[in-house]
């Protein structure tokens, strides 16, 4: 819960003590009170015809006891289900706003994934990529790696662009001074390449969940691939493929640091992004990624929802995607221990 409600309930939760302790403290007097009139009673009872107008005072008494106790035991009730109902609707505005939070964060993600699938379809009608694709001579490799290179520092968000022969060879790639994968590395074997080989037209694409790419210096990649055709046409035959690598740490990173809540709410949650199989892709903590199945709880086909644990809440959100990109099943988590 977020420090704010984390009080208020605090705050609330005090009044409701107070309030009962005060009630018992008249719940006592009344007592008391009624011990006297039954006491009254019997003395008058003793003292006949001489005690009957006493006897009427200590009957009067005694029916207001009663309704002293019926009015503090009303009360006593009243007071904890108010108590209750507002501790109830704090939590719940509390596990909404985490789930709020936890959509957000995949929202964002999308948003940003959605770009990425549209840099890959677009660049791969440039006209030097397709040119390198058909011709694969050192003057059009030469020139694609240059103009991948342009993009590139334009676009920071990406560690590398390749572009791919039929047969899973890297030919070009706009890093080839960092990454020397032209000519020596293959890719055939990946499933992005042959899915990407195998779309039907340009608006087509593959993407993988985020893997460590060794060839990039075992960085963490998103990996958009589609197929280079001939001429750039959409219904073309394919020459190539053109890959583009997401810088995902960093982008992920940020995306978890932009969680609006206070530093000190921060401090006792754990933001993550996890994959349709519950692998943790980013974490707050840094802890997991990449090796950790969150054991998150969900009903079949659940969008959203929040549940508690021993340690505290949590709440989750599915990608719902955005535009074009139906996302892979991706999740924003919030994991918040006890105050």
């Amino acid at each position: 819960m977020s420090n704010q409600n984390s009080q208020i309930v605090q705050l609330t939760q005090e009044v409701n003590r107070i309030a009962q302790g005060k009630v018992a403290a008249i719940n006592e007097i009344n007592r008391e009170a009624t011990f006297l009139a039954i006491n009254a009673s019997i003395e008058a009872a003793h003292a006949g015809q001489v005690g009957r107008g006493f006897s009427v005072v200590a009957s009067h008494l005694k029916e207001v006891s009663q309704k002293i106790g019926a009015l503090t035991t009303e009360l006593s009730t009243e007071l904890t289900a108010l108590a209750e109902r507002m501790v109830s609707q704090l939590q719940e505005q509390d596990a909404q706003r985490m789930v709020d939070l936890a959509a957000n964060m995949i929202e964002i993600i999308d948003r940003n994934l959605y770009e990425r699938s549209c840099d890959v379809r677009w660049w791969a009608t440039d006209a030097a990529v397709t040119d390198c694709a058909a011709r694969q001579d050192a003057q059009a490799l030469a020139h694609a790696s240059s103009r991948l290179g342009i993009i590139l520092d334009n676009y920071t968000v990406y560690l590398d662009i390749w572009i791919i022969g039929l047969d899973g060879r890297v030919i070009a790639n706009g890093r080839s001074g960092r990454y020397g994968v032209a000519g020596n590395h293959s890719v055939a074997r990946a499933e992005w390449f042959t899915k990407a080989l195998g779309t039907q037209s340009g608006a087509d694409y593959a993407v993988t969940d985020i893997e460590i790419s060794e060839a990039l210096g075992k960085a963490q990649v998103a990996t958009y691939a589609t197929a280079i055709r001939e001429g750039g046409q959409e219904r073309g035959a394919p020459t190539g493929v053109l890959a583009v690598f997401f810088d995902w740490e960093p982008q992920a990173r940020a995306v978890l640091d932009s969680v609006r809540m206070s530093e000190e709410d921060k401090a006792s949650v754990r933001c993550m992004l996890i994959d349709a199989n519950y692998r943790v892709l980013a974490s707050s903590d840094g802890r997991g990624v990449l090796t950790e199945r969150y054991p998150l709880r969900r009903e079949e086909g659940q969008k959203t929802g929040h549940y508690d644990v021993d340690q505290g809440r949590v709440a989750f959100a599915e990608t719902p995607g955005y535009e074009t990109y139906k996302g892979l099943g991706w999740l924003g988590v919030i994991a918040r221990v006890k105050d």
